[in-house]
């Protein structure tokens, strides 16, 4: 899923994460691809060293099951959000809990860093977005016009635009130039379902996955879609961009992940993920203490780095897979 020769995905490069005491809910990779984060049900973070699958931290703090989690672009911060309507502001070297920050008034779904580190957004169930400045951890702005829950966010590669999903259906385009004021200006409608995930692409392309089982590309500056991706069997959760653009991943609440070629839209490759957890039982029930469950519910995918992207699955249980390509 980059310059070089793609390979396969295949069941000899899984690694599995099983040590969480309660369903994992995200995912995200450190810009350099060498630390995990999963953010569990059970109120905890966890931080995890990619090659050799170790546990690094759990860290407790919120008062709820965690609900997102992310990475800062420059890799010095992480952010969690929660059921407990706050979100928290890590350092990343030693784990520490720097700021929380408090506004929302129920539960935080998403949450993005601007590429810069400087800025900060989040939404959830109280339907606003809101910005933030990451070194003060002051409210920058707030933005309302979501008629349902705020799932999912993401900033342009300029920063200058931040575009939201919603239950509403819709995708919001929010103007973050100085002097704008906090209104959408661009409104994105095709999707016959919650929106649940947004991507970027490196171009400025946006990715959208849908409860209606397909993905949308768009070209946001002429608020045209460009693409129409079909062939999830249930609702898509989680879409990731390969690092040239060309490629997307995507998983929902099935057992399988597809790639596709985002010129063409014709799917690529379908990885089943009920092979991959039947070859690797043995080692599930090692990290687990206890049986695997035969057919995981396969829930989320994140995935791209710098050196290259890899695909995190995790299972509605408490069981993450990861493998690259």
């Amino acid at each position: 899923m980059n310059s070089r020769p793609r390979g396969k995905l295949a069941v000899g490069r899984v690694k599995f994460f099983g040590r969480h005491r309660g369903e994992v809910n995200s995912s995200a990779f450190s810009p350099d691809g060498q630390r995990l984060l999963t953010a569990s049900e059970d109120g905890c973070v966890y931080g995890w060293e990619t090659q050799s699958g170790r546990l690094l931290w759990r860290l407790r703090g919120h008062k709820g099951p965690v609900r997102f989690c992310r990475f800062s672009p420059d890799g010095r911060l992480f952010a969690s959000t929660s059921c407990d309507r706050t979100i928290r502001l890590w350092d990343a070297t030693d784990a520490k809990c720097l700021q929380v920050l408090k506004g929302h008034q129920r539960s935080v779904e998403t949450v993005s860093f601007s590429h810069d580190s400087k800025q900060l957004a989040s939404g959830g169930w109280d339907k606003r977005v809101m910005l933030w400045e990451v070194q003060s951890g002051q409210v920058l702005r707030h933005f309302v016009g979501h008629r349902d829950s705020v799932q999912s966010s993401d900033f342009a590669p300029s920063s200058d635009c931040l575009a939201t999903g919603s239950w509403d259906s819709t995708i919001r385009m929010w103007d973050l130039r100085a002097g704008t004021p906090g209104i959408f200006h661009q409104e994105l409608e095709g999707h016959r379902g919650n929106i649940s995930c947004l991507c970027y692409s490196p171009s400025g392309l946006l990715a959208s996955g849908s409860w209606d089982k397909t993905i949308h590309i768009w070209k946001p500056s002429t608020r045209s879609l460009l693409i129409q991706l079909k062939g999830h069997i249930t609702w898509v959760k989680s879409i990731a961009f390969s690092p040239d653009g060309q490629q997307l991943a995507s998983a929902g609440y099935s057992h399988m992940v597809k790639v596709w070629d985002c010129n063409t839209g014709k799917c690529t490759e379908t990885l089943k993920v009920r092979s991959v957890a039947e070859a690797n039982k043995g080692a599930v029930e090692g990290l687990l203490g206890r049986p695997a469950p035969p057919e995981p519910n396969i829930m989320l995918l994140a995935g791209g780095s710098e050196r290259g992207p890899c695909l995190c699955l995790y299972a509605r249980r408490e069981t993450l897979s990861v493998w690259s390509c």
